[in-house]
């Protein structure tokens, strides 16, 4: 065994600057030897809890510690230039008092004394001292500091003040030689004052990577963390490449003459030992009547309400009721249930919005009772011990979507419940991905940004592929690490940062509550804006036993609730979802239709063409929708199947006549988890929670734990169903190849009663139900515009913004939705309620009389001019030309009317506003139409008036061979021709000195960026301006979620057409399909020539007499033969 430990270690949670995984940090130590390792992180402990796992795991001791910053005044003292010059001090705890004492230093140094970095000062030191070891630190250490400086009285005093906080034999002085010409200045002055006050020496090593070759790769996290380049001269960097994990034997070669540094590093470690304990829970104190425990409340709660909600049970609602409340009591979580239950009231309480369920808690029945959820789990056969398992003893995990805007509420309710430094939101880390990685990496190396965009976009679209994944399955990318010797640099060194921690930020949902002050418990900080959060992420949270709920905000309950609010206020109707008919038909049509924009979960291609195809027609398909709609269903064939037994294509199998009653629902296709629980328990005799073992098994599928399951599956079958061996054992393989998709169906059940409700409101009050929506999105102008296209489509008039009539958001009137003001570019909510306000002293009459009425401290010169040109002040009598003309001078006069009335000057002839002259447009008529679209556009994001593609409107379906929706999700096409309005046309030069070009292309279906590579630029760059419409064609890229256009070519909407063309492959050109054509053309005929295009081959024109007229219908059933994407005029 080693006699040297390193004390001093920075992992991969010092954010960009520690280039050390935790798991290879420890390998590398146990590797070496070594009977310890530590981990001593800058200012955080965000990593310990994994770090002291892995050690454990791998049989060496883990030594918690961390590197905290020394404010050079008192923490709390944030002068600039003078407290944002910092000290370093290594702090390692020696037992649990002082990993408690260090949590409270760490969390302190942030929620108090954050500037720049999270300070602690002398004050902390001295109050958390007992039970850490102190190390003076590295050169930025406070005594090396002074030794530099030629301090070395006050640094010998500094050294005594830190042995006097820490007591005897728990500081050291810290010596480390990295070759840097400061710490040779440092080092002897250590020695001297080590001889002079007999405070022991120790060496350690500053690691923040692992080996030497890997300086090159850290220099880089270093460029990422400061956005430098590492050609960059005057930058951060680190001197040298010693910052590595050095042998026994390199520690004792940079020390000979003290042998001493070394062994102390083993008696610093064998004085360290902190012990973390895992399964313990800290539930939170509730307040319970007294004379009640939190069982006996609990039931007495569960009873009643199960009372009122079952007048008349079954015996088998009774069983189940007593089975739930035994299991829960027993595994010590009543407390828990009442927890969940009083917070859930309190929201419904105070309206604010609740999802009725989310996850395996919908299976409970004590949570539908109590009113944790609203689907009835008996009824669509919800298993209690998918989400409580008595012999897989965990925290139950209830998560509860609230309303998006009013979860805020929800929280504050929360920490005024169980107190301010009880309660903490959970943190999570932002890491690099694949591509983030290359693109991070290029960026440092200063490689041209068109180069590292092309290789980031080699590494495939899939979900967490991995740079080792992506050359595997990607042969362009493989080809350039082969060949280019820069894309091989920045590919290694990318993988050398992958996954890597890049920032910390605020989990979208996670809550911690505790029953004592949170950091008795775990270490907290603040972010920039002020929350309090915690040190560890969710699955750390959970692991040391503290109650995390997931208070999740759900836009599509604002929606919702949004949505009720317009219908009664229009209609007078007070609709209640939670008693609306689940076999409404035309319910039903609408999602067989796939009209389900808008609907919950049910809005993206893939999943509108499943509904198209299943035509569901009673609430439990809609259930299986959302649990076959991933990727592992979509791959395995089960989605054809459950479609084609659904609708009768396909026989329906059983291979076990008991399989019906389990699986007659899915029409025999095991899709959820709990038709995998029912089988075992059925056939096989398993309990259920020896069933959720068994699932848990399954999914996990570790071949030991499998081959056990097996043969207690097998033998259980036999036993209890007489089932042969055969039989049971390719049930079993059928069950485990199922398991691996398997979704839990209490989740899908949940969702799908959202799902259900917000078609139920598309399909009855369209008009309400859009206007909700679109005002959920009003703060996304891309969304916006996205959703009124669906009201186009659905033919509810969009009226444009009116000063009068509008509000923030969008609002119902008379049947048509009318525009927002909120939704206008540069319009902040503040103007807008400054609006609403002044409204209510009477409707604006004028433009003059608008800027008199309003507060034009909230109202800017700029708002003005957008308001007029998205056709606000249009129902005034004046057009946006003429209001543009007096817009300046209404402003200008407004304010000088108001600032003389503030200052009093009061006329002799009484009201000063009497006596002005109200500005007059000098000009008529209005802007060019052209010009008023563009410009309404660009302040609406959508045109509201008009649209310029109007005009081509009978032309464009001619030229082109799809619309810009076509594209999207699909990868059938290659080729494309496309027409549409340029929007967003950004030029650009690349390093290379190269034009290039991008932009949006809308058209009345949607819109796709067009990237406008310089070789096609230089072809087209005169045919490219924004707002022009323009036929345009090109190679449609895949290779990212958002799909783009490469474009080829480009060209105004020619004024006639003069030709037809028909592009024949291979696999169309057959001599009926020929025959086919011919008859079409002579029954179309006219006066425009048809050009053939083959592979490979020059176009052939065809005879003057098989000439055509330009018809719709004939590019159609052209369309049929060859395939839309090969027909097109021109």
């Amino acid at each position: 065994m080693s006699n040297f430990v390193h004390l001093h270690n920075h992992s991969e949670y010092s954010l960009l600057d520690g280039a050390c995984r935790i798991k290879d940090l420890v390998t590398a130590a146990r590797q070496l030897d070594m009977p310890a390792i530590a981990i001593t992180d800058h200012g955080v402990l965000y990593g310990v809890i994994d770090f002291y796992r892995e050690a454990k795991k791998q049989g060496i001791k883990p030594i918690i510690g961390c590197e905290v910053y020394v404010a050079p005044r008192s923490r709390l003292d944030k002068m600039k230039g003078l407290d944002d010059y910092l000290y370093h001090l290594v702090l390692l705890c020696k037992n649990q008092q002082g990993y408690e004492n260090l949590v409270q230093m760490v969390s302190r140094a942030f929620l108090e004394g954050f500037y720049y970095k999270p300070r602690v000062d002398r004050e902390l030191l001295q109050q958390y001292s007992e039970g850490l070891i102190a190390l003076s630190g590295c050169v930025a250490g406070e005594i090396p500091r002074l030794l530099m400086d030629g301090k070395k009285s006050e640094a010998l005093q500094t050294a005594l003040y830190y042995r006097d906080v820490f007591g005897p034999g728990n500081f050291y002085l810290e010596v480390q030689d990295h070759g840097m010409e400061e710490e040779k200045l440092v080092i002897p002055g250590l020695y001297q004052i080590s001889d002079e006050t007999g405070i022991p020496l120790v060496a350690t090593n500053d690691i923040h990577y692992l080996q030497k070759k890997d300086a090159a790769a850290h220099d880089v996290l270093l460029c990422i963390q400061t956005g430098a380049v590492v050609s960059d001269s005057q930058r951060m960097r680190f001197s040298g490449s010693e910052f590595y994990m050095k042998s026994p034997s390199e520690m004792q070669a940079l020390f000979p003459e003290c042998p001493e540094l070394i062994e102390n590093s083993l008696r610093i470690s064998e004085a360290c030992n902190v012990d973390f304990s895992f399964g313990e829970f800290h539930l939170p104190y509730f307040d319970i009547p007294t004379n009640y425990s939190a069982e006996s409340y609990l039931d007495m709660l569960v009873r009643e309400a199960f009372a009122h909600k079952y007048p008349n049970p079954s015996e088998e609602l009774l069983q189940r009721l007593e089975h739930e409340i035994s299991v829960i009591n027993r595994m010590g979580f009543a407390a828990y249930f009442l927890i969940v239950q009083d917070l859930v009231n309190w929201a419904r309480e105070n309206k604010v919005p609740v999802g009725p369920g989310r996850g395996s808690a919908a299976g409970s029945l004590v949570s539908y009772v109590l009113g944790i959820t609203t689907i009835d789990p008996l009824k669509y056969d919800l298993l209690f011990e998918r989400f409580l398992n008595p012999e897989r003893v965990s925290m139950p995990d209830i998560d509860i979507d609230f309303c998006f805007e009013k979860r805020d509420r929800v929280i504050e309710y929360i920490v005024n419940r169980y107190g301010a430094d009880r309660v903490a939101q959970i943190i999570t880390f932002g890491t690099m991905a694949a591509r983030a990685a290359i693109r991070d990496v290029g960026r440092a190396l200063d490689i041209p940004y068109s180069d590292v965009d092309q290789l980031a976009k080699m590494i495939p679209a899939e979900l967490g592929v991995s740079i080792e994944r992506a050359l595997e399955i990607s042969p362009e990318l493989m080809q350039s690490y082969q060949n280019d010797t820069t894309a091989r640099k920045i590919i290694d060194m990318a993988r050398a940062v992958e996954g890597m921690p890049r920032h910390a930020s605020i989990h979208a949902a996670g809550v911690v509550i505790g029953k004592e002050p949170l950091t008795s418990i775990l270490p907290l900080q603040k972010t920039p804006e002020g929350n309090v959060v915690t040190q560890f992420t969710k699955e750390t949270v959970e692991d040391i036993g503290l109650l995390k709920m997931d208070i999740l905000g759900l836009r599509t309950l604002t929606v919702i609730d949004r949505a009720l609010e317009i219908i009664e206020k229009t209609r007078g109707i007070k609709i209640d979802l939670e008693n609306i008919p689940l076999d409404d038909s035309d319910v039903y049509e609408l999602l067989s239709q796939g009209n389900t924009i808008g609907v919950f979960q049910l809005e993206s291609d893939g999943l509108r063409r499943i509904l198209r195809e299943m035509k569901p027609t009673r609430f439990e398909d809609l259930i299986a929708v959302i649990a076959l709609y991933r990727p592992g269903p979509l791959g395995s064939g089960m989605v054809e199947d459950f479609i084609n037994c659904k609708n009768g294509c396909q026989e329906i199998e059983y291979i076990h006549p008991r399989l019906e009653n389990i699986l007659k629902e899915t029409y025999g296709v095991i899709l959820y988890q709990e038709q995998v629980m029912r089988v075992a328990g059925d056939l096989a005799g398993f309990s259920m929670g020896e069933a959720d073992v068994l699932r848990r098994a399954m999914g996990k599928k570790k071949p030991e734990e499998l081959a056990a399951q097996r043969d207690k599956f097998i033998e259980g079958a036999a036993r209890c169903s007489n089932i042969d061996e055969k039989t049971a054992t390719r049930l079993f393989d059928i069950m485990e190849s199922f398991a691996g998709y398997g979704f839990n169906k209490s989740h899908s059940a949940a969702y799908a009663m959202i799902s259900y409700e917000t078609a139920y409101l598309k399909t009855h009050y369209p008009v309400e139900y859009m206007c909700a929506f679109l005002s959920s999105v009003i703060d996304n102008q891309d969304r916006v515009v996205f959703y009124l296209k669906e009201c186009q489509k659905m033919q509810i008039q969009v009226l444009p913004p009116d000063i009068n009539e509008s509000y923030e958001n969008f609002t119902v009137a008379g049947g048509k939705i009318r525009f927002g003001l909120g939704a206008i570019k540069n319009v902040g909510i503040n103007a807008v309620k400054n609006i609403v306000e002044s409204r209510k002293q009477g409707a604006f009459t004028s433009l003059f009389n608008f800027c008199q009425q309003v507060d034009l401290a909230h109202i800017n010169k700029r708002m003005v001019e957008n308001f007029i040109l998205a056709g606000c002040f249009d129902s005034l009598g004046i057009t946006r030309k003429q209001a543009l003309s007096i817009m300046d001078e209404c402003i200008e006069l407004a304010l000088q009317i108001k600032q003389s009335q503030s200052s009093q000057q009061l006329s002799l002839f009484g009201d000063i506003t009497s006596m002005v002259e109200e500005p007059r447009p000098r000009v008529k008529g209005e802007l060019e139409s052209k010009d008023l679209l563009s410009r309404e556009k660009e302040v609406l994001g959508f045109f509201v008036s008009a649209n310029p593609l109007d005009e081509h409107r009978d032309i464009l379906p001619l030229l082109t061979t799809c619309q810009v929706a076509d594209l999207e999700g699909n990868v059938n096409y290659t080729y494309v021709r496309v027409a549409g309005t340029v929007i967003n046309l950004t030029r650009r030069v690349s390093r290379r000195g190269d034009s290039y070009a991008r932009f949006i292309l809308e058209d009345l279906s949607g819109r796709m960026e067009v990237m406008v590579f310089p070789s096609a630029y230089r072809r087209n760059a005169d045919n490219l301006e924004s707002d022009r419409v323009v036929v345009m064609e090109g190679y449609l890229d895949t290779r990212e979620e958002q799909h783009k256009i490469s474009l080829r070519r480009v060209q105004p909407v020619p004024s006639d057409i003069k030709e037809l063309n028909i592009r024949i492959d291979d696999d169309n050109d057959t001599s009926d399909k020929r025959d086919a054509m011919l008859k079409l053309i002579k029954k179309y005929s006219g006066e425009q020539e048809v050009i053939l295009h083959f592979p490979g081959r020059r176009a052939l024109v065809l005879n003057d007499n098989l000439k055509v007229r330009p018809h719709i219908e004939l590019k159609e059933e052209l369309a049929l033969l060859f395939g839309r994407e090969n027909i097109w005029f021109a």
